[in-house]
């Protein structure tokens, strides 16, 4: 049985991966997801707001660029050095030390906000011996004058940069909060993403009504959370060049299935590892094992896509027609 795939131009042994986690803050926890069974690791994020602060600590020590930085600065919210996983330093330390030290694909993430700062880090990711990079944008839009086109503008400035700075492959992890998705999702495959992830899952804050605060919270996934990448990937795929990675809800083999049918060439999941613990990756890797030999499918390549929007016979479920057909059969 051939379980390889291809995915953002990496060959990789099979399609699940382990996402960005509190699991790849260490090499120790890298080892046990490579041990656990994951085809490649998504480091978790270097964020821009730790680059900024280490370049305008630097210009400070240095005594020139201070100014600059200032005005900079603000546009960031206050978060200490402390509250991060590591400092960009020691993020590269480890890339470096994890690529050495694993046969499987090390993929940094950079968590950025605006397009510009962090093309450097890019580039050192590359030279400590990342194969990939995933791109994941994510800010609040306070300023009542910002358009969509601005934001959309966004990712795509940020997404060239790397590109231009790299020769890795670069993959964008995205939300699905565009007017157009579908068109938003071309203009990056055109601009040169080898891969688009679907979807961030942001934490939204609630209100604690005894202390009058507002709090942050975190809560894993949910197998019902598939459906909106499902749709979205079924609906990309053999339409677009960049590989497609599907995120949120897997938590068993059965979500990795789904995925893969609706066309997704990578399969990614945290929520899960951190229930289970890494060596579950095996289980779901041997249950997907089980279902294709079941159903006499010899690779994941004859599976892929195989209930895609354009492969599918009926492609109305995907469509408006079965948001109606469902809201009038519920009585």
């Amino acid at each position: 049985m051939d379980l390889t795939t291809r995915y953002m131009g990496l060959e990789l042994k099979h399609p699940l991966v382990a996402s960005a986690s509190p699991l790849s803050e260490s090499l120790d926890g890298i080892r046990r997801l490579e041990d656990g069974g994951a085809a490649a690791v998504v480091l978790f994020s270097l964020f821009e707001e730790q680059i900024q602060r280490e370049q305008s600590l630097l210009a400070d020590t240095m005594h020139q660029g201070t100014e600059s930085f200032a005005e900079a600065l603000g546009y960031f919210p206050v978060v200490e050095f402390d509250e991060f996983a590591a400092t960009p330093h020691e993020y590269l330390n480890l890339v470096r030390r994890s690529a050495e030290s694993t046969d499987i694909p090390i993929i940094a993430s950079l968590n950025c906000v605006t397009s510009q700062g962090w093309v450097d880090y890019a580039r050192q990711i590359e030279e400590a011996g990342a194969k990939g990079i995933e791109i994941n944008i994510f800010a609040i839009e306070t300023n009542l004058e910002t358009t969509g086109e601005q934001v959309e503008q966004r990712y795509l400035d940020s997404l060239r940069l790397v590109k231009d700075a790299v020769n890795i492959p670069v993959a964008m992890k995205l939300s699905a909060f565009f007017s157009a998705f579908g068109h938003m999702a071309r203009r990056l495959d055109e601009a040169g993403a080898d891969a688009l992830v679907l979807f961030n899952r942001f934490y939204r804050p609630d209100v604690d009504i005894d202390s009058l605060t507002v709090q942050p919270t975190l809560t894993l996934s949910h197998p019902s959370e598939i459906r909106l990448p499902l749709q979205w990937i079924a609906l990309l795929h053999g339409k677009i060049n960049a590989s497609l990675g599907a995120t949120r809800g897997v938590q068993t083999s059965v979500e990795v299935i789904k995925y893969l049918l609706a066309g997704a060439d990578a399969v990614m999941t945290t929520s899960a590892l951190l229930r289970q613990g890494p060596d579950y990756l095996s289980q779901m890797l041997s249950g997907l094992e089980s279902w294709m030999d079941e159903h006499g499918f010899e690779s994941i390549t004859a599976l892929r896509g195989l209930l895609s929007h354009s492969r599918i016979r009926d492609p109305h479920p995907l469509e408006r027609a079965n948001y109606i057909r469902v809201l009038e059969s519920y009585r």
